[in-house]
């Protein structure tokens, strides 16, 4: 069997320095045998990356399911714990940083000892996290457990990514990405529905013990079915010529933040946080808002509202992922067989430059200027179309960069979590202070600015991608390794 590479390959260093801007598609010879590149994305057949997709899926759920989760139910939590509402909302922001901290530790060890195993390792923190919440007595021990909870499955997003890279070629990556983001996102939108209908029929505490029994399902399921799915050698763990039986080794968890200084993934990463601050502005303080303005204090009815977000995550991930594959394609088939990577950006213009600006600044005029049952159903089909439209962000943007450092594709999309995660926690830190100064309309608009200013950096790295990928080589995928 033959393996036949082209010469010219994205990341590699013209006689310039440049880094080339095309590279050619990766082609069977042409006898028809299998590349290396083939062979790789065949170890699993179609339905084992379909039930590999779902695990990472369930597991990827947890991390934003958790600090939305316990929103609606801040009043009972502060009640029984003797505490205030604003000492109580801590715990969001402790979330956030957890799942900073968290996804950059598991994505890092994830390319020492394989994906599997930090799966393995994360859930057992989670189990034992959502237990300590359930029985805690007092905000100091409520604060300690949701940070261990939260950090034990923050690995979710950054691991769910890395495994859908290593199983789903360059031309797929977009509609895997997509699924999984979908479903993601809908845990965030669901989760308060289910806190709120926890916190008024039911405990919070048995959400968390409800939590703790999911989190040991998951466990059972990746120990039973989780294959390892990291490219075979490419492990440290791996290169080692020594190693013991139980081999404890330090990785640096900070170090693929140093991925970020490509000025590409910082801007990607920028737009990025800036869409996804609407959906945390719209949501957050959703009970000061549309629940004060049209007169709803049931907490479970509060809960609910967050649901049209949901669906539109979960409804426009996956048609965002699979966009972006066609265009990836059309603009290959442009090019005569040639890969821009910064094409696939291109998928972001329907939601970045329409539903996301437009829909939470009408949302702002409407809780401004509209009463009644019409204003809010249209505040609901607001937060539908920013759903999609933040997913019509995230998901090529997400794909993009696992396609441009696909070695290290856990670790990008950890730096990208953990930046973005700082990033809105300050943002909801001041969203509820900004909206008493200036109001829910001015909050809004200023947001939607922002967001639109994010799509302002993708065009500009989708311009000058080349220039920009050739001033900071963080080690670009190769035809060989994408």
């Amino acid at each position: 069997m033959a393996f036949n590479f082209p010469t010219t390959a994205f990341g590699h260093s013209s006689s310039r320095g440049m880094a080339s801007e095309e590279s050619p598609l990766l082609t069977s010879n042409n006898n028809g045998d299998k590349t290396a590149h083939d062979i790789i994305y065949d170890r699993f057949t179609r339905g084992q990356k379909r039930w590999i997709v779902f695990i990472v899926t369930c597991a990827g759920l947890l991390p934003k399911f958790i600090a939305a989760s316990l929103v609606p139910s801040i009043p009972q939590v502060a009640k029984e714990l003797h505490s205030t509402h604003a000492a109580v909302s801590l715990t969001v922001s402790l979330s956030t940083f957890a799942t900073a901290v968290g996804t950059l530790v598991w994505a890092a060890y994830s390319s020492f000892y394989g994906r599997r195993t930090m799966y393995l390792c994360g859930i057992p923190f989670l189990c034992i996290g959502s237990c300590g919440v359930a029985m805690s007595q007092s905000l100091r021990s409520l604060l300690f457990w949701q940070f261990v909870q939260t950090f034990g499955c923050s690995g979710g997003l950054s691991l769910g990514a890395g495994v859908i890279g290593d199983i789903y070629r360059l031309e797929e990556r977009g509609t895997g990405i997509g699924i999984f983001l979908g479903a993601t996102l809908f845990g965030f939108a669901v989760a308060p529905f289910l806190g709120g209908a926890a916190a008024q029929y039911w405990s919070w505490r048995n959400l968390h013990y409800s939590l703790a029994a999911w989190s040991l399902l998951e466990l059972l399921l990746i120990y039973v079915s989780l294959l390892e799915t990291s490219h075979p050698g490419t492990l440290g763990i791996d290169k080692l010529n020594r190693r013991k039986r139980i081999h404890i080794t330090w990785v640096n968890p900070l170090k693929c933040l140093w991925l970020l200084r490509s000025p590409n993934l910082f801007g990607v990463m920028l737009a990025s946080s800036l869409a996804m601050v609407t959906d945390y502005v719209l949501l957050v303080p959703l009970a000061y808002t549309i629940g004060l303005r049209y007169g709803i204090t049931n907490r479970a009815i509060i809960g609910a509202c967050f649901l049209p977000n949901g669906l539109g995550n979960f409804i426009g991930a996956p048609l965002a992922g699979r966009l972006s594959d066609v265009i990836i394609r059309k603009w290959q088939k442009k090019r005569k067989g040639a890969w821009s990577p910064e094409d696939r950006l291109r998928a972001t213009w329907m939601g970045g430059l329409f539903m996301v600006p437009l829909s939470i600044g009408v949302s702002g005029l409407l809780i401004a200027y509209v009463d009644g049952p019409i204003g809010l159903a249209l505040n609901l089909l607001c937060l539908f179309i920013n759903g999609v439209g933040v997913v019509f962000v995230l998901n090529p943007i997400g794909s993009y960069n696992v396609d441009v450092v696909h070695s290290q594709s856990a670790e990008i999309t950890a730096a990208n979590a953990g930046v973005r995660s700082f990033i809105l926690s300050v943002a909801t830190a001041f969203v509820i202070p900004s909206i008493e100064r200036i109001g829910v309309m001015w909050t809004y608009i200023l947001v939607a600015v922002l967001a639109l200013l994010g799509q302002g950096i993708i065009f500009l790295t989708i311009r000058y991608g080349e220039r920009m990928r050739a001033s900071v080589d963080v080690g670009f995928s190769t035809v060989e390794n994408n």
